[in-house]
């Protein structure tokens, strides 16, 4: 691993990349950075009205150019969405440009802090618990294969994540 300028949080959603990545930024003294909010401040839309008028597709394309822009910066704290691996593309700029820590999460801590989230467009279906089983199907091993460092969120506060994280990454 190079010397790192750059955390991206990769991980499903309700990982908590957006919670630890700000306590991240604050520890480190550097900018943190969540790609969906970039999007959304940058087109004026929501993820939902994206997903709604150009698809998934069409969202994956801007979310492609935004992890392009976002991972050139130095000293930032990026989180990710949780499909933004399943584009090759994401995966080369996010494993190159800075070291990449998956939160690991399983389904049902994901379902309990996503159930009431409506700013979510894969999980609008009749049973999310199965929609994020079979997002992970696929996405884990993506996760594994662009991390660097793999930390659980089954236990410990989300600032106490943040400093586990910056002391396995030896920045303390």
């Amino acid at each position: 691993m190079t010397a790192c300028t750059n955390i991206f949080l990769v991980g499903p959603m309700g990982a908590g990349k957006t919670t630890i990545g700000r306590h991240l930024a604050e520890m480190l003294s550097w900018h943190f950075l969540d790609s969906d909010h970039e999007i959304e401040k940058r087109t004026g839309a929501t993820i939902p009205w994206i997903f709604d008028v150009e698809g998934e597709a069409g969202f994956r394309r801007r979310e492609e150019a935004m992890i392009a822009e976002l991972t050139a910066l130095k000293y930032v704290v990026l989180a990710t969405g949780g499909g933004a691996v399943l584009r090759e593309a994401n995966r080369l700029h996010l494993r190159q440009r800075g070291t990449v820590v998956y939160l690991e999460t399983p389904v049902a801590m994901q379902l309990e802090r996503t159930a009431h989230d409506k700013n979510r467009p894969l999980l609008q279906t009749q049973n999310p618990q199965k929609k994020l089983s079979e997002l992970l199907e696929i996405r884990d091993p993506l996760y594994r294969d662009v991390a660097h460092l793999i930390v659980p969120t089954t236990s410990g506060c989300a600032r106490d994540l943040a400093q586990s994280i910056i002391q396995s990454l030896n920045f303390s």
